[in-house]
């Protein structure tokens, strides 16, 4: 019995094949990551203290909490994005700081910028807005998930 070499369409449609199962195992694997719960929801709140900022990002503010940024480091009417901790921090007003989590809610791409009141995602073009997390623009379906955050010393910690 003589075998005879593979024709193109066979090759074809083999690579076609392992193409697909590649592609949906990576659909499996954003489903089960997406699945994951988010940050709770909150406010945010109004900032608390006030006083300058002392001391540097990751520091331990009084009360043992981690800092996550100095005051002084999160522009009023702008924002910050710590992507290591996978949260961008806000500042609406003076008196006010709110963080959300910083992964798109259209398809899970960190966000990249912080600007003109908005928090912007590169991959789809979404926005969201500093003082809420709302959807300013999409494709994004849902607002970004806020975290609980307060200021303490000068330094902005989870709360």
């Amino acid at each position: 019995m003589t075998t005879s070499p593979p024709n193109r369409r066979h090759v074809l449609a083999a690579a076609a094949g392992a193409a697909g199962a590649a592609l949906l195992s990576g659909c499996a694997a954003y489903g089960e990551q997406a699945a994951q719960p988010a940050p709770a929801p909150s406010g945010g709140g109004p900032a608390s203290g006030g006083s300058p900022a002392t001391g540097s990002a990751g520091s331990a503010a009084a009360g043992g909490a981690p800092a996550l940024a100095a005051l002084a480091d999160v522009p009023v009417g702008g924002g910050r994005i710590l992507a290591d901790a996978k949260l961008v921090l806000t500042r609406p007003t003076a008196d006010t700081v709110k963080a959300f989590s910083a992964v798109c809610t259209h398809a899970g791409c960190t966000v990249s910028e912080v600007a003109a009141g908005t928090i912007n995602c590169p991959c789809h073009g979404s926005r969201f807005r500093i003082a809420d997390g709302s959807v300013a623009a999409g494709p994004a379906p849902r607002p970004l998930p806020g975290v609980a955050v307060a200021v303490r010393d000068g330094q902005v910690v989870r709360a």
